[in-house]
């Protein structure tokens, strides 16, 4: 297993984490939610992206993903890029959104950190890609990845979580076309 978090071979699985700057809780409202889900069916569609696992937490993503397509690193720089716009957008027009200000500094004053940045930085840099080069480490971030809500205390089971893959695994029909591990 590697410890360098890179992605040396696109034709491999790969288990990915991203958190949002300073571990600030973004996907408490279903509204920022839905953008991430979005991106991920939109990454489906038209990048070439075959996601196998995913949970979205408060703060952070898990993904099991490979691709057909586009680089790995490429499709996550897009959706990170695209989730970083949108979901931003959408506190600032949120009237609802009551940490709105303090959130925005935040992402300003972590965007002010990184030249790459022209106003906020939303997520962190670091995908920490690892790559699954065997049956127990696939299994293993699969069951680490539908156990986090569960961990969280959010629900009882894993797949009772709506943001995650969890419930296709059990035959159900998740929000995200999922390709099952077998």
């Amino acid at each position: 297993m590697s410890r360098s978090y890179k992605i040396r071979n696109q034709q491999s699985l790969y288990f990915v984490s991203f958190a949002t700057v300073n571990w600030i809780d973004v996907f408490t409202r279903r509204a920022y939610k839905d953008i991430f889900v979005d991106s991920l069916k939109y990454c489906i569609q038209h990048k070439g992206l075959e996601v196998y696992a995913w949970c979205l937490m408060s703060n952070h993503a898990h993904l099991i993903i490979g691709t057909t397509k586009e680089k790995i690193e490429n499709i996550l720089r897009d959706l990170k890029r695209h989730t970083s716009k949108e979901i931003t957008k959408a506190i600032e027009e949120s009237a609802k959104e009551s940490r709105r200000a303090w959130m925005l500094w935040m992402f300003e004053r972590e965007g002010r950190r990184n030249p790459n940045n022209t106003k906020y930085q939303f997520w962190q840099q670091s995908n920490h890609p690892i790559e699954l080069v065997s049956n127990e480490m696939i299994e293993q971030r699969l069951n680490y990845l539908h156990q986090n809500p569960v961990v969280a205390g959010w629900v009882d089971e894993p797949e009772h979580y709506l943001y995650s893959s969890a419930r296709d695994y059990i035959g159900l029909k998740g929000l995200v076309e999922v390709i099952l591990i077998e």
